[in-house]
């Protein structure tokens, strides 16, 4: 065997196992889509509630319903699948742990998920009304949204703020790979907040800054525990005393 195909082979492997822990996921979202059809009309019916219910909403084309339907479906099934899907990615980023370490990785699954269900309770509960009121009374004309708009809308805004708040988890990953440090984070916490004032901005579906600043808040705070996190990780910086003692042994 050559050099260049020894060289192949683990890049190789990384693409085997890449594709078997996608594969995974995917198995685990759609065993979880098709469990979410037994109880898809039932979520339709609590997205709905904000604006008033679905008798407030209308459909103009034939495939319109069905297509709700399914999106709803997905959107219950990511919820039902998050912890397996979590699991892989992290299973993929960080191989090779220690037994030791191996807790961290359960630990970082359970709050990536809670974490990931306070984003969407957030989102519906906080977010939603308040965004809702200001897009339907905006310069006092009658608005009646159109069925696969509104949950289009309104499924997009509770996933992405879902995957926002895992920022603790993402940030702990990184720390453990050591691509970001406690230390670090500290330093640049007025950047971060430049940073998460512009995501707001452009996450935030209506330009009333009340509901910018409502997103702001949460996500600053996840960015501080998102700093005890790091420090959990090990991802602090090193001392000059201890990397001199590092190099003398």
């Amino acid at each position: 065997m050559s050099e260049d195909e020894k060289k192949l082979m683990p890049f190789w492997d990384h693409i085997e196992e890449l594709r078997k822990r996608l594969l995974i996921a995917l198995v685990a979202l759609g065993i979880a889509t098709l469990i979410s059809f037994l109880f898809a009309e039932d979520a339709v019916d609590v997205l709905t509630q904000p604006i008033g219910g679905i008798s407030a909403l209308q459909s103009i084309e034939v495939t319109e319903n069905i297509g709700v339907f399914t999106r709803v479906s997905l959107l219950c099934g990511g919820i039902i699948a998050m912890p397996v899907i979590l699991y892989e990615i992290m299973a993929f980023i960080m191989p090779g742990l220690k037994a030791s370490e191996r807790k961290w990785l359960f630990t970082g699954l359970i709050f990536g998920t809670i974490f990931f269900i306070a984003g969407v309770l957030f989102a519906y509960y906080i977010m939603l009304p308040r965004t809702l009121e200001f897009l339907v009374t905006f310069m006092g004309v009658q608005t009646v949204p159109r069925f696969s708009s509104y949950i289009k809308f309104i499924t997009n805004m509770i996933f992405w703020m879902g995957v926002s708040f895992e920022m603790p988890l993402i940030i702990f990953v990184l720390a453990k790979l050591k691509v970001v440090s406690a230390p670090q984070l500290l330093k640049g916490w007025r950047y971060a907040i430049i940073v998460i004032a512009v995501l707001s901005a452009v996450i935030t579906p209506t330009v009333d800054p009340v509901n910018m600043g409502l997103l702001m808040l949460p996500l600053i705070a996840l960015y501080f525990i998102s700093v005890l996190f790091a420090y959990l990780a090990g991802g602090k910086e090193k001392t000059p005393e201890e990397k001199t003692e590092k190099r003398t042994t």
